[in-house]
């Protein structure tokens, strides 16, 4: 199974934030490779951004290091920049992310802002909601 995950949810891993506990076990997944987890490559400049204001430069850095030891970047192109261009939606990010995530194509997109998603056909699920999906499967 493969899913992207979302900016707000690598940011809850890199900076220890609340629901960090579910973000983590969805690390821990990836880590014994139960699932394939990415993040948009358009993204990483945006959680290193916002990472570094929180914690640092080098700090964001080593943590951005050791979560794409993990996570893995998935390729954004220009093409996928025209569709989402054409998508609309109102949060430029989420929509690039979405046609990423179609193209790839993943199962799922986690995050924590799962109506950002709802005029998508790839289910968007919260860490929480994943979770329970995965102890379904197994």
């Amino acid at each position: 199974m493969k899913v992207l995950i979302d900016t707000n949810v690598a940011l809850d891993i890199l900076l220890n934030r609340a629901d960090y506990t579910n973000a983590a076990l969805v690390f821990s997944f990836t880590k014994q490779n139960i699932i394939e987890s990415y993040i948009s490559a358009s993204a990483i400049t945006d959680i290193f951004y916002i990472a570094h204001k929180d914690i640092g430069r080098k700090p964001a850095k080593a943590s951005l290091k050791n979560l794409l030891q993990v996570f893995k970047p998935a390729t954004v192109t220009a093409n996928h920049i025209y569709e989402a261009l054409d998508l609309e939606w109102e949060d430029f990010e989420d929509s690039v992310q979405y046609v990423v995530g179609e193209n790839f194509p993943v199962d799922y997109i986690i995050t924590k802002n799962i109506n950002d998603y709802a005029s998508g056909s790839i289910p968007a699920v919260t860490p929480e909601q994943f979770i329970k999906l995965i102890s379904k499967d197994a």
